[in-house]
């Protein structure tokens, strides 16, 4: 039995993900980070810690590569963070074929590969294990003008299935969790006016990424909980104000 836990961090190189990376890094774990440029991105190098894995994990050999890591450098998978996602704005009815094919891949069919394959690892080691995906506040509390309809079915259908295998594995010990963000002070938002974005809150706050990160560690670690959505929003979920 490996002595020091194994997390995969999927859309690492930046933002929410790198912040993870860095998070778990410095709680000892050993990770896997993984993003389409991480190799190249000069956000992280190499370490006894630390394996880069580049790609689309929307396509199953990089997310095969992925987990594969995991086992043949650090010989375990102990919990994995679903962070890989894309999220773009336009009114319904103009989202096309192509945009939904987009948003599948990596928010659907990359969740669905990677925590495959991270879970039948982890049932074969049979000591538990944890997945703790990124979905978003907007899921639940829409904001008018957001014109986010077609990825928030994809991020809802995560927090359903958040669910749905909270209850498939919860004999075995794998929990499953979800952290729902509001406005994260990330590069997405870099050209938006701060004031605004504070609007979007009750609160009136911005998280910052490590606010994110400390959920995830949070939610990594605790061992009781199961099947749950946290919000990280500045109470924007519970409705308008």
């Amino acid at each position: 039995m490996a002595s020091t836990r194994t997390i995969i961090v999927t859309g690492a190189s930046q933002g929410i993900g790198a912040g993870a990376v860095q998070a778990f890094l410095e709680r000892g774990y050993n990770v896997v980070a993984n993003s389409r440029h991480i190799t190249s991105s000069d956000a992280f190098r190499e370490s006894d810690k630390l394996a880069l894995v580049a790609g689309n994990i929307g396509e199953i050999p990089i997310a095969a590569k992925v987990v594969e890591t995991a086992i043949t450098k650090f010989g375990s998978i102990d919990a994995l963070v679903n962070n890989a996602g894309i999220f773009f704005a336009k009114p319904f009815t103009e989202f096309t074929p192509e945009d939904f094919e987009r948003l599948s891949t990596v928010n659907l069919q990359g969740f669905l590969y990677v925590t495959q394959g991270s879970v039948k690892q982890m049932l074969k080691e049979n000591r538990g294990g944890s997945v703790v995906s990124i979905t978003a506040s907007t899921v639940v509390n829409p904001i008018a003008g957001g014109l986010g309809s077609v990825p928030m079915m994809t991020k809802g259908g995560i927090e359903a299935i958040t669910r749905s295998l909270a209850i498939e594995y919860a004999k075995q010990h794998i929990r499953f969790n979800a952290v729902a963000p509001g406005i994260v002070d990330t590069p997405m938002h870099t050209n938006e006016s701060k004031d605004f974005l504070k609007t979007l809150s009750p609160m009136g706050t911005i998280s910052s990424v490590r606010d994110i990160a400390d959920a995830l560690v949070y939610l990594t670690e605790a061992r009781n909980i199961t099947g749950e959505v946290l919000h990280v929003d500045g109470g924007a979920h519970q409705g308008r104000w």
